[in-house]
């Protein structure tokens, strides 16, 4: 959920992220993010979670590894493609697709790993109470791992307020993680080349929380 734009303030937010889904025949590359293969590769395999999971790439890539995982997005035409190409990938049955809300929604279960990678949205939406429903769906001993834009696309329509794209240790400690015994490790990842609509490129910096529950 990286791209910000503005969007018109009676859209709701499966109609905003369905049209913008359904500009292009695929909008992301279809390559995991960095990010989640840095800090998960040494990870042993079990069940996942993955908040905002678009077209499903992350989600596929921890399927191949052996993961069970779960995609949940608001979009139905970018859960529609995350099948399409986790049936190609061969991993249809590692991994299960749900539309949810995520400003409504609140985990039935827990799981291994929850991720929330570019959890940014081009509308209104509570980031902070999503990240700690997030928090809460971490099983005993699992990871969570939170991504993040801490600058954002010079090229970007929408202007937020530095606040929007806080860092990593800031985040950790909006979800009390520390004070709740969780081994936390945050980090700012500067370098990222990124790509504009027009071929602009430019260097972004990414705000990266990986924190352990205790068991």
């Amino acid at each position: 959920m990286g791209r910000h734009s503005e969007a018109q303030p009676e859209q709701r937010p499966a109609e905003t992220w369905d049209q913008f889904y359904s500009e292009s025949t695929r909008i992301w590359s279809g390559n995991p993010n960095s990010a989640l293969v840095s800090q998960v590769a040494e990870l042993s395999p079990g069940t996942a979670l993955e908040l905002g999971c678009g077209e499903g790439a992350d989600a596929i890539w921890l399927a191949e590894r052996g993961w069970q995982v779960t995609g949940i997005d608001v979009s139905g035409v970018a859960l529609e493609r995350a099948a399409e190409h986790a049936l190609s990938a061969g991993v249809a049955e590692s991994t299960d697709w749900e539309r949810h809300d995520l400003a409504l929604w609140q985990p039935s279960r827990s799981y291994d790993l929850v991720t929330a990678l570019f959890l940014h949205s081009m509308i209104d939406f509570p980031r902070e109470p999503i990240l700690r429903a997030a928090a809460a769906a971490v099983a005993p001993g699992g990871s969570l791992l939170v991504v993040g834009h801490e600058s954002f696309p010079p090229w970007s329509e929408h202007r937020p307020d530095a606040s929007d794209f806080p860092p990593a240790e800031n985040v950790a400690e909006a979800l009390g993680l520390a004070g709740a015994g969780w081994r936390v490790h945050t980090a700012s990842v500067p370098g990222r080349v990124a790509t504009g609509p027009e071929g602009q490129a430019a260097q972004l910096t990414d705000s990266v929380l990986l924190a352990r529950r205790p068991a």
